[in-house]
């Protein structure tokens, strides 16, 4: 094979991995018929009946009008209806929609989200929200780090009593609840319940590369449902979940059972993501009680707080096949900012250690290459003799490449090596929220233009873009020329391909991709200064 080839493959494959969200988004599961997320919807099979328990009494039950209860942290602040737990509010202190001082903060329960009663229970098909009676112990809360408080309401369908006690945290994201259904008639009951989660979208409509998409975790993994046509539909995966959730690159809203043995559903309705957490065959004896607990994450996918869930919520935060690259990488740039308080710096500064970790994997790959330039004269000539025997033609190039000791692959192995860090890298600071309104270079030099002010946006001007293209150009007439001239035409066209493909990217991804460049630019032209 020869050593162009190689390259072509090589930078073909990088091409995709880089262009990979955009091109091949994930596969997703059929949509089932039945899989929206409403009132009348059965999950998809039962599962064990929980230990009896003594049944809820409410002797002086006095439900009180729907109020609004706040519960102010140094995190968020969120309004709770007391008619049935909804959520109205859950704006979080330090994230704010745009990069402006002034702009308002990130609501994850906007109006839009209210409407479809975030962490609203359904009860055989029935909101609980809906025509029952519910009253309310505690009031308003405010919790400074470490402190935690709790609200207790409690709802009455005839002889059932729902209870829901839910406790918030001063530094954590997560609402625990401890929810009850007491059967206080002289039948045993047997309940279908849904626990859900709505939220308008998190990105940019259309946005491939930070999408609002449904997840859920289970025994196989992750499995993400995006998409909105198929959304619209409704999604039902097959196999029980641990949790599901509404999120994108930077946010999360999700309802994690304590069991394992839910369905999810996942519906876009009306611009709003609902996801529901069903469990069929809830049983509650005469006289008894039945219990679960839930936890909810509302907040940023910060790994410390994701941390602190159950059932690895974690996992939300997916860097695809090369995680194990991405984590460590992710773990450097932090080391990094800590130093110079600069993400961009830090960026710059990531990048030039990797390439000094591959120098000499890279300075192999350069000489290889160079080995090849110098025989590609007799490389031409056996095309020519050989031009109707390829086999021949073949055994003779095989035969030269012996002969001077040149290993044709020799200039693209260490490439392929480096392939797994560089789209871990990329994936890394794809999903790292800290790279969200992180600023570099905020102003154009010497105006008042808003340039570099946020590495998780696109460069507004294209400058960064352009640079990199321009990079990959000079990269490419230092490089041996192919000796096939449709192998030439298309390598004249990466250039340009990764330029298209980069014009929208996060500028944070750009300035890796075009630094990395640079670097390679002077190690190659070091090398050839250092022949002559």
């Amino acid at each position: 094979m020869e050593n162009k080839r190689v390259i072509l493959a090589v930078a073909l494959s990088l091409a995709v991995l880089v262009g990979w969200n955009f091109l091949f988004p994930p596969a997703k599961q059929a949509p089932k018929p039945d899989a929206a997320v409403s009132q009348q919807d059965a999950p998809a099979q039962s599962s064990p009946a929980a230990p009896a328990a003594k049944a809820e009494t409410l002797a002086a039950f006095a439900p009180t009008p729907g109020k609004k209860i706040t519960i102010d942290t140094p995190l968020y602040t969120a309004v709770l209806n007391s008619t049935g737990g909804v959520l109205e509010q859950f704006a979080l202190k330090n994230y704010r929609e745009t990069i402006k001082p002034d702009s308002p903060l990130v609501n994850l329960i906007d109006d839009k989200a209210k409407s479809k009663a975030p962490l609203g229970i359904i009860l055989n098909g029935s909101p609980t929200w809906q025509n029952v009676e519910w009253s309310a112990e505690g009031g308003d809360l405010k919790l400074a780090s470490g402190a935690t408080g709790t609200v207790v309401l409690a709802g009455r369908m005839g002889d059932v009593v729902v209870k829901r006690e839910m406790t918030f945290s001063g530094d954590s994201y997560i609402i625990d609840e401890k929810f009850s259904l007491s059967n206080g008639g002289g039948a045993p009951l047997r309940n279908r319940l849904s626990l859900t989660v709505a939220v308008a979208r998190l990105s940019a409509e259309g946005d491939s590369y930070n999408p609002t998409q449904a997840a859920f975790y289970g025994a196989s993994g992750l499995d993400l449902e995006n998409g909105d046509k198929k959304l619209a539909e409704g999604v039902a995966p097959e196999k029980p979940m641990e949790w599901g959730a509404v999120m994108s690159n930077y946010f999360l809203v999700a309802v994690v059972p304590e069991t394992t043995e839910l369905h999810g559903k996942a519906k876009l309705e009306d611009g709003v993501f609902r996801v529901a957490m069903d469990k069929d065959g809830l049983e509650v004896p005469a006289g008894g009680r039945s219990d679960l607990s839930i936890s909810y994450f509302l907040g940023p996918k910060v790994p410390k707080y994701l941390e602190m869930a159950p059932h690895k919520l974690i996992a939300s935060i997916d860097y695809g096949w090369f995680d194990f690259v991405a984590k460590p990488l992710i773990k450097l740039l932090h080391f990094f900012y800590d130093y110079v308080g600069n993400y961009g710096v830090a960026i710059i500064l990531l990048t030039v250690l990797i390439k000094l970790i591959f120098w000499p994997l890279s300075q192999k790959s350069y000489k290889s290459m160079d080995q090849m330039k110098k025989l590609q004269p007799l490389l031409t000539q056996l095309r020519e003799k050989y031009k109707d025997d390829r086999q021949k033609m073949n055994e003779e190039m095989m035969q030269l490449y012996k002969t001077y000791k040149v290993n044709p692959a020799g200039g693209c192995l260490p490439m392929i090596v480096q392939i797994p860090v560089f789209f871990g890298l990329y994936q890394a600071l794809l999903h790292s929220i800290e790279l969200r309104h992180a600023s570099f270079i905020t102003h154009l030099p010497f105006t008042n233009l808003i340039w570099l002010a946020d590495l998780s946006a696109k460069d507004p001007f294209y400058i960064t873009p352009l640079i990199m293209g321009a990079t990959m150009f000079l990269q490419q007439k230092m490089t041996p020329a192919p000796g096939d001239p449709t192998q030439a035409k298309v390598m004249l066209f990466m250039p340009v391909i990764f330029t298209f493909m980069f014009l929208n990217f996060p500028s944070g991804l750009v300035v890796y991709w075009l630094v990395n460049n640079v670097i390679s630019i002077a190690q190659q032209g070091w090398m050839l200064n250092k022949k002559s």
